[in-house]
């Protein structure tokens, strides 16, 4: 005869026997029932409620990701399942939610700046400072020597879309660039060029072979300065190079001071050798003229003298003697029948006029 287990297995209902792994389920599913029952005090909620709880929730996730704010000195573009679609002005815009459009500000009016070599504290843009500011810094220059230059790079981003979508990374590959082209000037030049004499030609040159390669490359940027800072020489040769920069120093100085007395002393002489010259011109043509005239005097008396011969030789004595006569102290007049002059002479009067 068929024996029947008498254990702890029931029959089902149609005489099978019931698994014990179902039972255990059913057991833990009416316990956590009844666990989340028990959270309410009126019961579960019901499936409908639910619903209106999680509509509620999206209602208000669709709300808060609908809408956002475009700064005054930036624009936004808009995505929409990752296709570029447009870009948006200033202000409050809306947008459609759960990540369906996407929009990225970019600060198109406010001026960027990339720093080579140094570090300004406080720097929010993760490409403005150098990650190893002293390899930017070492160049060789065109007579071979070493500098360590440093400078500063400020730009705009002109086209948002070709700034996002054209260049992978364009901040990074902008210092890629700045440093590539700031290398290729500084080693045309040499190292007093760069230091002293050439530092605004360098930024003049730097400036227009970034604006090319970046327009080359569609970047979406617009450079608008280049400006160097520190240029010195490396530490191991900075006391040798401050020497050299001494005795140059000196050199100018007194090359500057020979200048000023060349200056001082040239012109004077030469003001002095111009003014003897006028003089002599002037003494030259007083003679000149003074003997053209005498000759011209004379001419026109000897032509006066052939016509009266008599009367103007007696015209230049009387002429003569009034010139002479009143340059005379004592005068004393004797006619031809005078022996003698001495009685007619004074001398005691004589004496006493002398001193």
């Amino acid at each position: 005869m068929p024996s029947h287990n008498n254990g702890s297995e029931d029959p089902g209902p149609w005489g099978s026997k019931q698994n014990p792994a179902t039972g255990d389920i059913d057991a833990l599913f009416r316990q956590g029932s009844a666990q989340f029952g028990g959270m309410f005090p009126g019961g579960p909620p019901s499936i409908r409620n639910m619903a209106f709880a999680v509509a509620a929730v999206l209602l208000i996730l669709a709300a808060w990701s609908s809408y956002f704010t475009v700064p005054s000195d930036s624009v936004a573009v808009m995505q929409r399942f990752g296709k570029y679609t447009s870009e948006v002005p200033p202000g409050l815009h809306f947008k459609l939610p759960f990540g369906i459009d996407a929009a990225t500000i970019v600060p198109v009016k406010r001026q960027l700046k990339q720093e080579f070599g140094f570090t300004t504290p406080g720097a929010s843009d993760p490409y403005q400072s150098p990650t190893d500011g002293r390899r930017e810094t070492e160049m060789v220059t065109g007579d071979l020597n070493a500098a360590l230059v440093e400078w500063v790079l400020q730009y705009r981003i002109s086209d948002p879309v070709k700034y996002l979508f054209e260049v992978r990374e364009p901040s990074a590959t902008l210092r890629y660039v700045s440093e590539s082209v700031m290398r290729e000037v500084v080693g045309d030049r040499t190292v007093d060029e760069v230091i002293t004499v050439g530092r605004q030609e360098i930024e003049s040159e730097a400036l227009l072979k970034m604006q090319a390669l970046s327009t080359k490359y569609a970047m979406g940027i617009s450079i608008d300065q280049v400006q160097l800072k520190n240029i010195n020489p490396p530490g191991p040769v900075q006391s040798s190079f401050n020497e050299v920069n001494q005795a140059q120093q000196e050199k100018e100085s007194l090359i500057n001071e020979a200048r000023r007395e060349y200056n001082k002393v040239i012109p004077l002489a030469e003001g002095e050798k111009d003014q003897r010259i006028r003089e002599a011109d002037g003494y030259r043509l007083k003679r000149v003229n003074e003997a053209e005239g005498d000759a011209a005097r004379f001419t026109s008396l000897f032509a006066e003298y052939k016509k009266a011969p008599e009367v103007t030789q007696r015209r230049i004595y009387i002429e003569t003697m009034q010139a002479v006569l009143p340059a005379i102290r004592s005068k004393i007049i004797v006619d031809e029948t005078t022996g003698s002059i001495l009685p007619m002479l004074n001398l005691d009067k004589q004496q006493e006029a002398r001193p």
